[in-house]
């Protein structure tokens, strides 16, 4: 959770990158989340405390940001920019979180492990936020509640996280192709009731 208001003003958004930047670079060195504290990082970054709390909670909280930026550039990299909630960008979109969590159990340091509940929270909630976002971009004849809307987010973006995690931790002896099928058939099961996917 982060402090500041205006996270569009380019000072704050400076200041921001510069806080990442630095938490990125220490992560690199020591390998390690739990070695870092928000001393090192405000070292690194040249600000002082005061600066780093007014724009995070605490380092989970720029660990949050940094999780969801680097699912969101994941995501992004693998989907058309001009993706809408049709079969074809739901499967990219399945097969894209299959990638990434794939990868990021490969790269998941021992000490780190304590770590993962709070990585797969925001991660799901940022797979939440690309669906959501496709659903309110759906064209509909009929006005669709919001609270139905938000939830079909939510359960999908569960039906989509929860088999590529378990999949990424797993041994893997049913191909990613394999399983991104199996879930777009629930994935569309289940936008059914709210929209019609082509």
């Amino acid at each position: 959770m982060t402090i500041l208001a205006n996270k569009n003003d380019p000072r704050v958004k400076r200041t921001r990158q510069l806080l990442l930047q630095a938490f990125i670079s220490l992560l690199e060195e020591r390998q390690n989340i739990h070695s870092i504290s928000v001393q090192d990082i405000t070292e690194r970054a040249t600000v002082n405390r005061a600066t780093f709390y007014a724009h995070f909670e605490d380092k989970y909280a720029l660990l949050e940001i940094w999780m969801r930026e680097k699912f969101h550039h994941a995501l992004k990299s693998q989907l058309p920019a001009t993706s809408t909630l049709q079969i074809n960008t739901l499967r990219l979109l399945i097969l894209a979180v299959f990638d990434f969590l794939a990868l990021w159990q490969y790269h998941l340091k021992p000490a780190d492990r304590q770590f993962v509940p709070f990585f797969e929270i925001a991660l799901q909630q940022e797979l939440q936020e690309v669906l959501l976002n496709w659903l309110n971009r759906v064209p509909s004849s009929v006005p669709i509640c919001q609270e139905k809307v938000e939830t079909t987010a939510q359960v999908i973006s569960w039906a989509i996280f929860g088999p590529a995690i378990q999949w990424s931790r797993g041994d893997r002896t049913i191909t990613k192709d394999a399983m991104a099928q199996y879930v777009l058939v629930v994935v569309i099961a289940g936008l059914s009731p709210a929209v019609t996917v082509t």
